[in-house]
């Protein structure tokens, strides 16, 4: 790919009449930052770009899921595994997980379930462990009339499969359908919205020593051959959401280029979910080592996101987002409510 268009994104109430909605959702820009391989970036009015660049920037998203992306929704992570970062171990059993699920529904969008620890070091998990250890807890959800979406955070076309049986209704695959090659066609038969994450090697090596020649650019190139592959699949693109993967086969540095331009993603035309939730980035910057006490950084990165106009945030602490966002919205639009 030759140019890159950032769109500059804002919320600020002194909207130019010349200014574009972008991606159908709260915040506006006027300018772009048109980037290019071994070439400063520019700033350029939209009024100088040509309808059919700005078009993947100023389209409304579809529904993701049955969710209207005009609005930014928020995940609320449920690890039902020994060994996450962050919680593991914490609802290992069905009843602690069906609890904490039901907690996160008084503030989430969506309820994000995952069987299979995809920390740094992480090794492999099973597929018949994977799925005993999800699929029990979406049909409980489902048989306690939880009705919010639930998706599936999964590598694998086996627990994907499970897991629509008992009720999920959206796959998180972090390897973008790269790690089972049946995984894309399962999927396309699921009908499933899919959420394509960027990750490199697997978790057992992925921060051994990431290289990139641009980070930025080159997460975007490979999510857009990912968004292609799986059209290709039988996915329709209205069924797709990217994640650039912060903390996946990414350095501190890595992670801060990403976060820092990270409304270039809205380029790809499909909705964006950031997952930072207290990731070990953030406990570097604040000197928090650990995990379950990152909460006020993993909110601050939120709202950063929220503010670049990123749809969904994927969430341990989701009363405290939920409260977060709702005030950073009061203050935005100047209204409660």
């Amino acid at each position: 790919m030759g140019l890159y268009l950032r769109p500059i994104a804002t919320t600020d109430a002194a909207r130019p009449a010349a200014a574009l909605t972008l991606a159908g959702g709260w915040c506006w820009f006027d300018r772009v930052e048109v980037l290019e391989r071994g070439r400063p970036a520019r700033l350029v009015p939209v009024g100088e770009l040509s309808a059919e660049a700005l078009a993947p920037l100023v389209a409304p998203r579809p529904a993701f899921g049955g969710l209207a992306m005009a609005q930014p929704r928020v995940m609320g992570i449920l690890n039902v595994t020994p060994d996450s970062f962050s919680d593991g171990g914490l609802f290992l059993r069905p009843e602690a997980a069906v609890m904490q699920a039901r907690r996160m529904a008084a503030g989430a969008d969506i309820i994000d379930i995952g069987g299979e620890s995809t920390r740094p070091g992480a090794a492999e998990v099973a597929e018949a462990d994977e799925i005993a250890r999800t699929a029990p807890v979406i049909a409980a959800l489902r048989a306690g009339g939880l009705d919010l979406p639930i998706s599936i955070d999964t590598r694998k076309a086996a627990v994907a499969r499970a897991a629509f049986a008992a009720g999920a209704s959206i796959l998180n695959d972090v390897t973008a359908l790269q790690f089972d090659p049946t995984m894309a066609g399962t999927a396309a038969a699921l009908s499933a919205p899919v959420i394509l994450m960027h990750s490199i090697a697997t978790p057992e090596t992925m921060q051994d020593d990431p290289r990139y020649d641009d980070v930025l650019l080159d997460v975007y190139d490979a999510l857009a051959a990912r968004l292609d592959e799986a059209q290709a699949a039988g996915i329709p693109r209205d069924r797709l959401a990217v994640d650039p993967g912060i903390g996946f086969g990414k350095t501190l540095e890595h992670n801060l280029a990403l976060l820092n331009r990270l409304s270039l993603f809205h380029g790809l035309g499909v909705p964006v979910l950031l997952g930072a939730s207290r990731k070990r980035f953030i406990g570097t910057i604040s000197a928090e080592a650990e995990a379950a006490r990152r909460m006020p950084g993993s909110l601050a990165v939120a709202l950063a996101g929220v503010a670049q106009g990123v749809q969904m945030i994927r969430v341990h602490d989701v009363a405290e987002t939920r409260q977060a966002l709702s005030l950073w919205q009061a203050v935005t639009n100047g209204v409660a409510g």
